[in-house]
């Protein structure tokens, strides 16, 4: 078995090794300009993972864990145009660099990319791992677009905004070691349990995003910490408030989120003392917490061989406590 430290650098060696560019240049650019900006290549990472708890040979995975390492990328891409971002990783991102129509067809070239490293799988996985990943990719789209409807509904309930961000940020994990495991050998049981662990880790990985947002360390996070409480995304955290909130605390609330103030500040201290007060955190936390236990016996129903499944186990703990 071998470690993710070790995979991630089979992953970042491929990376580095593949050649992006192409004619015309103004297209294959800003490709190559996305995928040399780093990241932590999570899901390539547990593509092939995944294929290691079931075959010794993960280099037949390594194509697709690359072809959805550009799909991931891809959605950054598209969800910066969308988000108006103007950096991403601390980079400018591609349509501030060039311009919205150059982003906009150089991710459509990032998708179709996509889905010819994938189909470099083994020919006798290939209908089934396109299945798995063209589900995921519509998927994430519907999710994009429940969090883009949230932003104008008065009200989003919590199990409304924990299925958003299944679609969003946790199908792609699953489909990742899914993919991974098809490849490698695992049973029908076996690849399905790997999803669901990808299902609840991921769902956890957005939850805790959620919380280090208002109570990360700025000097850690890499961001300024309240940009949700600035433009009054709808999170698990203020979801929750306006749940738990008595009629004083529910009008502060909502004059807060009338005001759009040049200095947030004090918009950021007055929301995060609601939450305090309402007792947000530990709701989330402990959401949180149900979705890793769940995740991992999930893993366990996975694999049974402790110390094939513990460079996951290590992976979930650390999405879990991580500052960043």
């Amino acid at each position: 078995m071998k470690s993710r430290e070790e995979i991630i650098e089979i992953v970042q060696n491929e990376l580095t090794l593949t050649n992006w560019l192409s004619e015309p240049i103004d297209l294959y650019k800003p490709i190559a300009y996305t995928m040399s900006m780093g990241g932590k290549h999570i899901r390539s990472a547990i593509t092939l993972m995944a294929c290691n708890l079931y075959s010794d040979n993960i280099h037949l995975a390594l194509q697709p864990a690359i072809g959805i390492e550009v799909f991931h990328n891809f959605t950054l891409l598209h969800d910066d145009i969308m988000d108006k971002a103007e950096t991403r990783r601390g980079k400018p991102t591609v349509h501030v660099k060039w311009n919205d129509n150059t982003a906009i067809l150089s991710g459509d070239a990032m998708l179709i990319k996509a889905y010819q490293l994938l189909a470099k799988c083994p020919p006798e996985n290939l209908s089934e791992i396109l299945s798995v990943f063209s589900q995921t990719a519509i998927e994430v789209c519907e999710g994009q677009q429940y969090d883009m409807n949230f932003e104008h509904q008065d009200t989003v309930s919590e199990e409304e905004y924990i299925e958003m961000i299944r679609l969003k940020t946790a199908v792609l994990l699953a489909a990742s070691l899914k993919i991974g495991a098809i490849i490698g050998g695992a049973t029908p049981l076996q690849a399905n349990a790997l999803y669901d662990f990808g299902i609840h880790i991921g769902i956890a990985f957005q939850l805790q995003d959620d919380l280090l947002d208002v109570y990360g360390d700025p000097t850690i996070f890499g961001k300024k910490i309240g940009g949700d409480i600035v433009c009054n995304k709808k999170t698990f955290l203020l979801i929750r408030a306006l749940k738990n909130a008595n009629n004083t605390q529910r009008n502060k609330i909502q004059h807060w989120m009338t005001q759009h103030p040049d200095d947030p500040t004090e918009k950021i201290v007055q929301m995060t003392s609601i939450f305090n007060e309402t007792g947000v955190k530990q709701a989330c936390q402990q959401r949180m917490k149900e979705h890793y236990n769940k995740a991992l016996l999930a893993l366990n129903k996975a694999c049974e061989v402790e110390e094939k499944i513990v460079h996951l186990q290590k992976l979930a703990s650390e999405l879990m406590q991580r500052e960043k």
